[in-house]
């Protein structure tokens, strides 16, 4: 996912008995960025997939305490790296049940 401000983020995610156990990112952007994505692997690891869909910016946001009110949208961009992952992995598990 890309921002407006040009940094970029991608999420990747391992689900083992319906919960993610493994999540990382890569990043292409400002510390601010890279910290909201830390914040979203702490917030998002041990939660059920339906638990991550929950997570909001604002939380990222009060989670880190220090991100700078013209930054905020860098917390956007993590959590919207989170939901693309989210997501790819629905589609991948509904082709999967489509083609067994």
């Amino acid at each position: 996912r890309t921002g407006e401000c040009g940094d970029t983020v991608e999420f990747f995610i391992k689900v083992k008995d319906g919960v993610l156990d493994v999540v990382s990112f890569m990043t292409h952007g400002c510390l601010n960025t890279t910290a909201s994505c830390n914040a979203v692997v702490f917030l998002a690891r041990g939660k059920t997939i339906d638990q991550a869909w929950e997570i909001t910016p604002e939380q990222v946001v009060d989670y880190l305490q220090t991100l700078p009110p013209d930054h905020e949208h860098c917390a956007q961009l993590a959590v919207g790296g989170l939901y693309l992952a989210l997501s790819d992995f629905q589609s991948r598990r509904t082709q999967r049940a489509k083609t067994a």
